[in-house]
């Protein structure tokens, strides 16, 4: 079993096929953490425990009677607040009593084969023999709050899961000041870096690595979504870790809400990480019997660099967190009219693109903003979901009806979850929206966010696009999301609910979109949320693509799709050829760059093919076979970042090996030309014995020299060139 629980010791041991996570029911059957790295074979591990002398300012609860032991310094499990331990918390519950001291002690344990579904909240799920869960209940004996901790391991991925359910188990009610899904105690921290994933619209992901110091680092979100500014992960790595070698522990939240993400070193040189819901603007009110549960945690450990991790979080989400026919089904090009036509499209224009578009290939027509009431701006028409027959005469369904004729698949743009000041249903339902008694409510985009807690919008929504998706043959729908959350209440809550509505939102979302994925089960959905703001674990659950980025310069996607790639898997991010000069930045670069650079995406277009030469349109032609010629290679093979363009700032490569190491696809790029630059490319990921052709030159060279020696681009290469190379083995 890879869940081991030895009694004589009182040691749980969690093994994956490449690591171990040790922790005990320690002194007083409190919960101590005792390692967590590559895989050992020794369970006891004790020894590990911090217990030296402590300083009188340590403090400790009376009965304890070890002179060694301070919940101050000892390495926790899973932290509490107000009772000894006075480093970052996990778990904090105001009782009756106005006093938020909180402290839980080990009860009992169970450890069973698979993994429990969290109800309403999405999270990774595993089959018959893919994972072993352990579930811990602690016990608050003062304030009668019971706390599971769950572990679930996946054995061959080499990744856990962790989550938390709080129950209030006393007659007395209570409220959650603070629930951490996953708190990791580090006995050292000295030469570790912090890594996350910062940025703001049209420039997502940006990946940033700085010496972890004493102190907090920490990065959240208080917008009511993941967010443009920092992404729900975080990483520790050794100082020397490169991409393919070094230690690294990576976090995820499975959470598309507000959230908290920190690492507190304290002067001794241990750490502390946690990960969960944003406790500001957060409490949760339990009636005596009433649950929470809290999100989930992904955590991954890899000895084998940045790159061995992200390919272990790439498997488990393509595998175990994606779902529904397309998590395996080859998606389908697209072709978005937005950038080529934004609000100003008729049916005939539609269809004009779409026929060119299938005469060169791609496979779906996707309808974006503007087709739905009087909206010709973006200011008007949010929640007045129904087809602007001006605009397509006949309405949806004989436009669908052209478009499937020629052998295309129809695709269509919503954003459910906000409504304009100028609309009907806003006219209608004011308080529809989230909103603050006797405060203005702030505009954004003039839009307003709707109330998601509420189940009548929810029912309104849902029969909304029920009836649009049941007017057409509707394949596709791109979700988005234009703008941050205030004035965050509801007018059905009561006021000592109030702080729950960003969460309650939440589950709102979650449970519209489970909703229309049953009811749609072949639904593809691609979410969005003003480019990539939404990009986390969460929406993967119900959409295994997401728009990566509004920004669509194949330059500036470089760095995007770079760091996002750190923690999600390329078969998730959206990527597109758009126009040129670019619509965000300006720049003109070639089209087969564009082309090349989507490719490491989802893939689609996102500008007026009609206006292509002859010459571009053969390019496009040729850029849809390649898709489907690497579609495998690329969406589930292995991904292996080569050139950073960060690091380098003026080159970047990655590539693609397969998962049986026969076929690997290589793309480099030129960010700036320099003089007499040399274009020289280690390969990784290749099988040293195997021998490889170059299909682009036909030169053959064995894997450990193609990764060793690397190869060699003879060509001068210029500013916003690039270049693909595919490799097969030759038996």
């Amino acid at each position: 079993m890879p869940i081991q629980f030895y009694p004589e010791q009182k040691i749980f041991k969690l093994d994956t096929k490449t690591t171990s996570y040790v922790f005990q029911v320690g002194f007083y059957d409190y919960l101590m953490h005792l390692y967590y790295g590559a895989k050992v074979s020794d369970a006891d591990l004790e020894y590990l425990s911090y217990t030296c002398p402590h300083a009188s300012h340590s403090p400790n609860v009376e009965h304890v009677l070890h002179k060694n032991f301070s919940k101050d310094i000892c390495r926790m499990e899973y932290s509490c607040n107000g009772c000894g331990d006075l480093r970052g918390s996990s778990l904090s519950i105001l009782r009756s009593t106005g006093t938020p001291d909180t402290d839980i002690i080990y009860v009992s344990h169970k450890i069973y084969n698979g993994k429990p579904k969290i109800v309403g909240q999405p999270a990774t799920y595993a089959g018959e023999g893919e994972a072993t869960t352990l579930e811990v209940l602690c016990r608050d004996p003062v304030s009668g709050a019971e706390v599971t901790l769950f572990y679930t391991v996946f054995e061959n991925l080499g990744a856990m899961t962790r989550h938390i359910i709080v129950r209030n188990a006393s007659e007395q009610p209570m409220d959650i000041q603070r629930v951490m899904s996953a708190c990791v105690d580090f006995h050292d921290a000295n030469d570790m870096d912090f890594i996350h994933l910062f940025g703001n619209w049209g420039k997502e992901r940006m990946f940033e690595r700085a010496p972890l110091l004493h102190g907090t680092q920490s990065v959240s979100s208080k917008r009511g979504l993941s967010s443009h500014a920092h992404n729900p992960f975080i990483a520790l790595c050794s100082r020397n870790a490169t991409e393919e070698t070094g230690e690294v522990y990576g976090f995820n939240f499975v959470y598309t809400g507000n959230f908290l993400a920190s690492a507190e070193m304290d002067s001794d040189g241990g750490a502390r990480v946690l990960m969960g819901i944003n406790p500001e603007g957060f409490l949760w009110h339990l009636d005596p019997g009433e649950t929470f549960v809290a999100p989930e945690v992904v955590m991954v450990y890899s000895g084998q660099g940045l790159g061995g991790m992200s390919r272990i979080f790439h498997r488990l989400y393509r595998n175990h967190l994606c779902r529904g026919p397309w998590k395996q089904k080859k998606r389908p090009i697209l072709i978005n009219n937005w950038e080529a036509t934004y609000f100003k499209f008729d049916e005939e224009k539609l269809y004009e693109i779409a026929k060119t578009a299938f005469e060169l290939g791609i496979e779906m027509l996707v309808m974006d903003d503007g087709w739905f009431g009087t909206r010709d701006t973006a200011h008007s028409a949010l929640g007045d979901w129904y087809v602007n027959e001006t605009k397509l005469k006949g309405g949806l369904g004989k436009l669908t009806e052209r478009i499937n004729a020629l052998g295309m698949k129809f695709g269509i743009w919503f954003e459910p979850e906000m409504v304009s000041r100028d609309s009907d249903l806003f006219r209608a339902h004011p308080d529809w929206a989230l909103q603050s008694p006797n405060r203005p409510m702030s505009i954004a985009r003039d839009q307003y966010v709707l109330d998601m807690s509420r189940p009548d919008v929810r029912d309104y929504l849902f029969d909304c696009i029920k009836k649009v998706m049941d007017s057409a043959n509707i394949a596709y729908i791109k979700w988005d999301f234009n703008r941050s959350m205030t004035e965050v209440g509801s007018a059905l809550l009561v006021s000592n609910r109030q702080q729950e509505v960003f969460h309650r939102y939440v589950l709102g979302l979650y449970e519209l979109l489970e909703r229309i994925l049953t009811a749609y089960p072949n639904l593809l959905l691609e979410g969005c949320a003003s480019g990539g703001g939404r990009f986390d674990p969460a929406w993967l659950y119900y959409a295994p693509q997401f728009w990566t980025s509004d920004d669509t310069d194949a330059i500036e996607r470089l760095g995007i799709q770079y760091g996002t790639s750190i923690c999600y898997p390329v078969s998730t991010m959206g990527a597109h050829v758009s126009a040129c000069p670019n619509h965000q930045v300006g720049r003109s670069t070639p089209l087969q760059t564009r082309g090349n650079v989507a490719m490491a995406g989802t893939f689609g277009y996102e500008l007026d093919l009609t206006k292509l030469s002859d010459e571009q349109k053969e390019i496009v032609r040729q850029q849809c076979a390649d898709y489907h010629k690497y579609y495998d290679v690329i969406h589930n093979g292995d991904l292996y970042r080569l050139i950073s363009p960060w690091k380098d700032r003026t080159r970047c490569a990655w590539m693609f090996v397969s998962e049986d190491r026969r076929e690997a696809l290589l793309t480099y790029v030129v960010m700036r030309c320099e003089i007499y630059q040399r274009y020289y490319i280690r390969l990784a990921g290749l099988d040293p014995n195997k021998q490889y052709r170059n299909e682009q030159t036909g030169q053959i060279l064995s894997g450990d020299t193609l990764m060793n020696a690397g190869i060699c681009i003879p060509e001068v290469l210029r500013d916003f060139d690039s270049r693909v190379f595919h490799f097969i083995a030759v038996d």
